[in-house]
């Protein structure tokens, strides 16, 4: 089964009458059971949780360190909006500043996701991504941002492999 939109987007498909109440609920409910199903992995290994929470907060440090928090977001949330984008579901929120960063990143348990490289030029943002569920065979992806009149990154365009 496909998960459903990210809710972001359940919210303004509701808004614009696109689905009804039931399926917007049905939709939340489905991610609330994924958010259980990760929460229930964590408590039985609670030795592998806390690897795996050290580790992705020594990345996100680094991450923040040569690209600051607020581009980091910026472009994680842009890559929660690419349509068909599988690891969207665990993105969508990276935008919201009480989420710590480095819970956005996967860097011992499926499906995995790392940031490969992020630059900078002239008003945009290449982002190169790895993940898959495999680690031995993660597959990297290209997405180039543009920033909008704004400020704000606008919707990615994929570049390829």
């Amino acid at each position: 089964m496909l998960p459903p939109l990210i809710p972001p987007r359940l919210f303004e498909e509701f808004e614009a009458g696109r689905i009804t109440r039931a399926q917007l609920h049905a939709a939340l409910a489905w991610h609330a059971r994924e958010l259980l199903v990760e929460v229930e992995e964590a408590v039985r290994d609670p030795a592998a949780t806390w690897w795996e929470t050290l580790l992705s907060k020594r990345y996100a440090a680094r991450l923040i360190a040569r690209h600051g928090i607020a581009r980091l977001r910026h472009a994680l949330v842009a890559l929660s909006r690419v349509p068909d984008f599988d690891h969207a579901r665990y993105l969508w929120n990276a935008g919201h500043h009480d989420v710590p960063l480095h819970c956005f990143f996967r860097l011992r348990r499926a499906p995995y996701f790392r940031l490969v490289s992020l630059i900078h030029r002239e008003g945009q943002l290449r982002i190169t991504i790895a993940c898959g569920e495999d680690p031995k065979n993660l597959v990297e992806q290209s997405f180039l941002l543009h920033h909008s009149a704004g400020g704000l990154v606008a919707e990615p365009v994929a570049l390829g492999e």
